[in-house]
């Protein structure tokens, strides 16, 4: 099965895999595989641009790859705001969608202390698009811890 995890930035998407994937299951996470490319004491949020390039090429081939084992193992992604074609890919992979969202003052908090100032904007366009969110998402409200 494949899990698709969104929501914005700061919203406790990685947590939320932590708590329900196995040892057994495969885990695509931007930052992680970022930060295990990168050198040491490297910011788990920030990241070059060369390191981005390396890092999507890679996720994009551990997608592929991980794509033709969903009949034996579970893969959870982080995709934290999908466009209309990777959700139509998702659709056709029969995935489940998971919206993690503990809400947006929880998040806008979390982004101004934990996050580059960039990522405001992208709360702000996680939050309006939203709004054109696919009927098959299921919602997770997020605790504050996460």
């Amino acid at each position: 099965m494949l899990y698709v995890v969104t929501g914005p930035p700061g919203a406790g998407k990685s947590t939320w895999i932590q708590a329900h994937a196995k040892a057994q299951d495969i885990v695509i996470d931007l930052d992680r595989m970022a930060l295990a490319m990168a050198g040491p004491g490297a910011d788990h949020h920030a990241h070059s641009d060369v390191l981005l390039k390396v890092v999507h090429r890679a996720r994009f081939a551990a997608l592929n790859e991980a794509y033709q084992h969903l009949e034996t193992t579970d893969v959870y992604l982080i995709h934290t705001q999908p466009s209309a074609k990777a959700l139509a890919k998702y659709k056709r992979l029969k995935a489940k969608v998971i919206v993690v969202d503990p809400g947006e003052a929880i998040v806008r908090q979390r982004v101004q202390a934990m996050r580059q100032p960039g990522m405001e904007a992208v709360v702000t366009r996680w939050y309006r698009q939203q709004r054109r969110r696919p009927a098959h998402a299921v919602t997770v409200q997020a605790s504050r811890n996460w």
